[in-house]
């Protein structure tokens, strides 16, 4: 019979599990480096701004957006590699629809912080 985890152990090590990967993203994923400099600077910049407390809430969501689209982005071209590095429309497919997701992310992050800023 498997020991399964359960309460506080099973929170601690789903953090550290966690943890590992933001580590490993940052380590490996040049991408999410760029995208964790820039909500580095703008979501501090989002509180020298004059905007409703709504607004920076808005702001600073879309900063973790794109950081949560890029990892699981980075992790789904992780897996699609480890299966296997020869080419395969299905995992080209993957892996574009995955960047895609991210660009679209980028695009909305665009749009609310200028909807807030210039409207």
């Amino acid at each position: 019979m498997l020991k399964q985890n359960r309460g506080p152990a099973r929170a601690i090590r789903a953090a550290v599990y966690s943890w590992k990967g933001l580590k490993s993203a940052f380590r490996y994923e040049e991408a999410f480096r760029q995208e964790l400099f820039l909500a580095c600077v703008a979501i501090p910049l989002s509180f020298f701004l004059p905007v409703t407390t709504g607004e920076r809430i808005a702001m600073i969501a879309m900063c973790f957006l794109v950081l949560i689209v890029e990892l699981l982005n980075s992790g789904i071209e992780a897996v699609v590699d480890r299966v296997g590095m020869e080419e395969h429309e299905l995992a080209g497919r993957a892996k574009d629809m995955g960047s895609a997701a991210v660009m679209l992310t980028m695009i909305l992050w665009a749009i609310v912080w200028s909807g807030i800023l210039f409207f």
